[in-house]
């Protein structure tokens, strides 16, 4: 039976939704299959073992620490991250794990590193020929970013769940939105507001590459935003109601950057469409999506015939599921 060692929490803006996840994947795994330890890790970095209940009942980061980690990491023959953001998402813990041969679930350091970076995704895009919204990175000049024209979207470079993102439509907002979004990073995105609908796209490599059908977010602000994702209720449509040549581009998109880009195991990524142009734009990739209840990847993968229990065995294994739930 396979030793697996759930991982959860860290020091990013998603550590909320993070310890949501895990509790999702702990209510799933496969136990006839895997014997697996839970650990927290807080927003100071202490690792903490603990189970379901401390994580539903936010007593787990009082639990006694991991004196050493590695020590305790060497057990398992797999580490199954569900952490998002700085420190979980973006190369950090992949390289940690790389460093004492400690094998894991999700994409190596370079592309955990490049898909959560907006501003080196976008170079990396670029060049292999996917559709970039306008944008600029901003490095204290108000007066480049004016040339995109308002309205605008400012983003903190490395973050996710729509953290720190504003939509802007004047100077004054433009600076504030700056504020706030470098309180989540030092670099900063400033995007051209486009009206939008959004599609996402699950990628899962297991024996081979899969690609879902195509779902859409029907948000009710004006851009998908922290509220609408985990506070407000919205409509999530799989499989979206397009033709079959923007499905197809978009799912052949989906494939192309996780290859291109060396993503391993899986991927979720994001499509805004500008309803006033019929134009298609990549929005973002993420690398380790979310397993909440409400979360677009899981329900992507389940439309496509395999249930929660099935996919966490084949991120696990990197093999299809054999139908066992």
């Amino acid at each position: 039976m396979n030793k697996v060692l759930i991982l959860f929490g860290g020091n990013s803006s998603e550590h909320e939704i993070s310890c949501k996840s895990v509790i999702n994947v702990i209510e799933n795994i496969d136990t006839n299959l895997f014997d697996f330890k839970v650990v927290g890790i807080t927003k100071d970095n202490r690792w903490i073992e603990c189970n379901k209940e401390n994580i539903i009942n936010n007593n787990w980061y009082q639990l006694d620490e991991i004196e050493n980690i590695i020590k305790y990491l060497i057990k398992f023959d797999i580490v199954l991250p569900i952490m998002h953001g700085i420190g979980g998402e973006d190369g950090k813990l992949q390289g940690m794990l790389e460093l004492f041969d400690i094998k894991y679930v999700g994409s190596n350091i370079e592309a955990s590193s490049i898909g959560m970076n907006k501003y080196l995704s976008k170079i990396f895009f670029d060049n292999i020929g996917i559709p970039q919204i306008p944008y600029i990175k901003y490095d204290n000049n108000i007066d480049e970013i004016l040339k995109l024209g308002f309205p605008l979207i400012v983003k903190p470079c490395n973050g996710g769940s729509s953290i720190g993102i504003n939509k802007v439509t004047n100077e004054e907002e433009l600076k504030k939105a700056i504020k706030e979004a470098s309180l989540y990073d030092k670099n900063i995105i400033v995007e051209k507001f486009i009206n939008a609908r959004e599609f996402e796209c699950a990628v899962l490599e297991t024996d081979e590459i899969k690609v879902s059908d195509i779902g859409e977010i029907k948000f009710n602000n004006e851009f998908y935003d922290y509220e609408d994702k985990y506070k407000n209720h919205v409509d999530t449509i799989i499989p979206a109601d397009i033709d079959d040549d923007l499905r197809e581009k978009i799912r052949k998109y989906s494939k192309d950057i996780f290859i291109k880009l060396g993503c391993k195991n899986l991927c979720r990524i994001d499509f805004l469409y500008d309803k006033d142009t019929n134009n298609l734009y990549l929005n973002e990739l993420n690398t380790l999506p979310g397993f909440t209840n409400i979360s677009m990847y899981p329900r992507l993968i389940k439309n496509m015939g395999y249930s929660y229990k099935e996919l966490i065995t084949m991120l696990i294994t990197k093999k299809d599921a054999k139908h066992v739930s």
